[in-house]
């Protein structure tokens, strides 16, 4: 018996090492297997641990549709963080950014009203030109005016709406009427471009002067009508981070998204021209 005993531990102790070998393998193996990610995915859940904390994004009204979607992106990318816009004219944004509101990032329209920040001091660098915009005239669904042309807005009776002068698409129709030695007296000047298209969506007015890209995000509820001048008041786009940012890794991560691929993306199927 004694050797009967013997004779089978040795079994038992080689089936317990190679059980203990095997165990060894397979958690090598589940070791390797979970770090094999797709390049892109690592390296976002790297991102995603550093970034936390809300962004406060200054941005022209214009940006509305694609901003809020590239927010939607970012907050994706990145839990844990949140980006909070706040949307208007570009001059109006200015004045409120040198007044002491606090922001992290300015979007503006123009380069003119990014002057504003930049010569007070209240940036953290050159900004940057990430988009192009062209103007358009916007029309009642159908266009029962029959309005083809820049000139067609000085007719009498037609009741057509400008953004404020001071505004980027004020500046830009402007002197898109100048290329065309036009004079146009409207309506009502609006504060920004999102007013005046609302003029023409309640049927109080019936044309304005607003950007390609407000009309591409109107849908059907108005008609766009391309004019020759509008290539003389093209807007170039400007970005940059402030300089008092309370959450500057996040603000830069944001910029870094607006003038990514994706994001160029994003704002060209807008309606945007790129830089």
């Amino acid at each position: 018996m004694i050797r009967t005993v013997r004779r089978n531990r040795r079994p038992l102790r080689v089936a317990a090492l190679g059980a203990a070998a095997l165990l060894a393998l397979s958690a090598c193996s589940s070791s390797a297997g979970s770090s094999s990610k797709k390049p892109g995915s690592s390296v976002s859940a790297s991102s995603a641990g550093k970034l936390s904390g809300t962004v406060t994004v200054f941005a022209a009204a214009s940006l509305k549709e694609s901003f809020t979607t590239l927010g939607e992106e970012f907050e994706k990318e990145h839990p844990g963080t949140k980006v909070a816009f706040s949307f208007g004219g570009s001059d109006s944004l200015a004045a409120s950014i040198t007044g002491g509101a606090p922001a992290d990032v300015f979007a503006s329209a123009s380069p003119k009203t990014m002057k504003i920040v930049t010569a007070a001091g209240d940036a953290s660098g050159p900004p940057a030109t990430f988009v192009r915009n062209r103007l358009e005239i916007a029309t009642q669904p159908g266009n029962p005016d029959k309005i083809s042309s820049l000139k067609d807005l000085t007719r009498p009776g037609l009741k057509a709406v400008l953004c404020d002068k001071e505004v980027p698409c004020g500046t830009a129709a402007q002197k898109a009427l100048d290329a065309g030695g036009l004079e146009l007296t409207p309506v009502s000047y609006e504060q920004d471009v999102k007013a005046a298209l609302t003029k023409v969506q309640l049927k109080e007015a019936d044309a304005a002067v607003v950007y390609k890209t407000d009309v591409r995000a109107a849908g059907d509820k108005v008609e766009g009508v391309e004019f020759p001048e509008s290539a003389d008041a093209i807007n170039d786009y400007p970005i940059v981070r402030l300089k008092d940012a309370r959450n500057a890794e996040v603000a830069k991560a944001f910029i870094a998204l607006v003038r990514s691929a994706e994001g160029q993306r994003v704002l060209t199927e807008a309606g945007f021209l790129k830089p």
